[in-house]
């Protein structure tokens, strides 16, 4: 029954709008049904506050450690290999060797919210897959700290449907990642990925869990398989995988759908409202479940009497009868015949339909398999996505200068996929691509070839891609490669190469000595963080400690730098990535002349080395500046 407050109106819900924000900042801190779940709150403090109750959720073994992986700050850093970089200062795409999780961790602070799409071709886990392991301990060297690793690559032993955590295993790998590259995506930022029926019903309730719900766009069907397979062992031939879609905020529309055609469209009557299609009036309910809708339809002028379909009329009578008003319907000559309506092309709402959710039509595995044997003239990798696949996904979300990342990039499939798309459209889309540099199985032709981790692969191939294009547009344009024209010819045709590597900023690991006084744990202590110091003063790499720093200050790794001249006694640059900038100094030593700068020019950041200063320059260059002063 109605109450008389369902009529009042009321002041604004601020409890439901804090909740609701909430909810869309981290989704994965309320229930399936939608309500605040307070242990995920008490777990993100401590942990060790929560006793697990049993409730309807998502569980398995593992998951509350792989929530902390996700959002434990990494010790690591990325470093310029400019060596296998491609045209890197003209291109901001990025390829990135290094452990996909770490690598994003990396990258949150400075990409977040910058990324419209993500696409991503996980491991199916079919019990031949990897499945990355996340316990790097301070107990057990992580990978990037060892240059065999580095170079040779890293063994990965397979998930085993053997192993009792089997999904566990692949699921805890997939929520870290999701968790944050949900950071990433900017509010109209769509995920898609790729999966086959091994995982996709856990995939399913996992990005419901970490996008919401509501945030679901579609699951895509791919027929990935041209031929039956005929060694299936049930007798039925598996022919499709699946591409899941998520939105970061449904607010938002997904996808760009299909263009509409227009040229059913015409004015034989010539209405005064323009081209007109005939749209069907027949409705979907029997009458038993809309009996409203089920009534003889007359025409007021004719009076012929059409009845009614069997599945009764689209509309009520009321609404009917203002269509009959408006002249909206298009009566039959025929009593046999069924009337319809007038479906105007200046009031539909967009020149878009839905996109079918049957993708791909006509692409299959084997072409991305030709498409990279192509390339390098032997199989270089199994099963690549063809890069066709991907840029019909991408042509429904992206727009020029769009990001795209995609942090299990495999073989490249992806940088392939947007190069030829910037090609085609003469558009600037940017792509940034992650790898773990898994080492090739010696026996592959990959590997006799000279190739020794996936990485590898992935960035020849990225490789070859702008060499092919760079020759064809030479060829059909040779005069755009001369003088001064070369630099805007080559414009997106590149990319910089990064490595995942461990802090240039030494770890603190000091324990003091049981066995010793505190006086004396406090002397061992100041000579441990001595040697550190000196440690990073005398072997730092100058040039990795400001992509590192600058990093972790929020900056994105296509900074440029500039000298800055007016400094006479200390070398500062002044570091700049299209958003914001701030001027940095690394010598050892900041002089006294350069802090009296900054006495009258305070509208720029300072970041330096704390060990530069003395107590007296740092404390006033936090008086001149406040918090646009950073000592690192």
């Amino acid at each position: 029954m109605e109450s008389i407050n369902d009529f009042m109106p009321n002041s604004n819900d601020w409890n439901n709008e804090r909740l609701q924000t909430l909810k869309q900042l981290y989704p994965d801190w309320f229930t399936n049904e939608g309500n605040l779940n307070i242990d995920e709150i008490k777990k993100a403090v401590n942990p060790e506050l929560v006793n697990e109750t049993e409730r309807y959720e998502f569980r398995w073994f593992g998951k509350s450690q792989a929530k902390r992986n996700a959002f434990t700050p990494s010790n690591a850093t990325l470093v310029f290999d400019e060596d296998r970089s491609v045209n890197p200062s003209n291109s901001e795409n990025l390829i990135i060797e290094g452990e996909n999780l770490e690598v994003l961790k990396l990258l949150s602070g400075s990409y977040r919210e910058k990324i419209k799409c993500i696409y991503i071709d996980p491991p199916y886990n079919t019990g031949k897959d990897f499945v990355y392991s996340d316990n790097f301990t301070q107990d057990k060297k992580a990978y990037w700290e060892d240059a065999e690793y580095i170079e040779n690559g890293v063994k990965i032993t397979t998930n085993s449907e053997t192993d009792g955590r089997y999904h566990s295993n692949w699921l805890n790998m997939m929520y870290s990642r999701l968790l944050i590259a949900r950071q990433l995506l900017k509010e109209d930022g769509v995920i898609f990925i790729s999966i086959d029926d091994n995982e996709v019903h856990h995939l399913r309730k996992l990005c419901d869990e970490v996008f919401g719900e509501e945030n679901f766009v579609a699951e895509f069907i791919w027929k990935s398989r041209q031929n039956k397979d005929n060694r299936a062992t049930t007798g039925a031939s598996i022919d499709h995988e699946y591409i899941i879609c998520y939105i970061k905020n449904s607010e938002n529309k997904a996808l760009k759908g299909s263009e509409r055609k227009t040229e059913q469209y015409s004015n034989p009557d010539n209405d005064y409202r323009g081209d007109w299609a005939s749209g069907n009036m027949v409705g979907l309910l029997p009458e038993n479940l809309r009996p409203n809708c089920h009534y003889d339809l007359i025409d007021p002028k004719t009076n012929i009497n059409y009845g009614k379909p069997k599945m009764g009329w689209r509309y009520d009578k009321n609404t009917m009868n203002r269509l009959i008003e408006e002249n909206r319907i298009i009566w039959p000559n025929s009593i046999e015949g069924r009337p319809r309506r007038k479906v105007f092309l200046n009031e539909l709402s967009d020149n878009f339909t839905g996109v079918t959710s049957i993708i791909g039509k006509n692409i299959y595995t084997k072409d991305g398999t030709k498409e990279l044997n192509d390339l390098f003239d032997f199989k270089a990798f199994d099963f690549p996505k063809p890069s066709n696949l991907i840029k019909e996904l991408l042509n429904q979300v992206t727009n020029d200068n769009d990001i795209v990342l995609d942090f299990f990039s495999g073989s490249g499939s992806t940088g392939s996929a947007i190069f030829q798309m910037n090609n085609e459209a003469q558009n600037n889309l940017k792509y940034i691509l992650i790898q773990i540099p898994e080492a090739i199985d010696e026996k592959s032709e990959a590997f006799k070839a000279g190739y020794k981790k996936i990485s590898d692969i992935t960035i020849e191939r990225n490789k070859r891609v702008v060499e092919n294009l760079i020759k064809e547009k030479k060829s059909k344009q040779p005069d755009l490669f001369t003088g001064d024209k070369k630099e805007d010819a080559l414009q997106g045709l590149g990319f910089k190469v990064f490595k995942l590597q461990k802090s240039n900023f030494p770890r603190v690991d000091f324990a003091p000595d049981p066995e010793k006084t505190e006086a004396e744990n406090v002397e061992l202590l100041k000579t441990y963080i001595a040697n550190k110091e000196a440690q990073l003063v005398n072997a730092f790499n100058k040039s990795e400690l400001l992509t590192e720093i600058l990093l972790k200050n929020g900056y994105n790794l296509n900074y440029k730098l500039g000298l800055q001249t007016q400094f006479a006694s200390n070398e500062v640059q002044l570091a700049s990535d299209g958003e914001k900038e701030t001027l940095i100094c690394l010598d050892v030593v900041i002089n006294a002349d350069t802090v009296d700068y900054f006495k009258t020019n305070t509208d720029k950041k300072f970041i330096c080395l704390e060990r530069a200063l003395d107590t007296t320059k740092k404390y006033n260059l936090k008086h001149y500046l406040g918090d646009k002063f950073n000592a690192f």
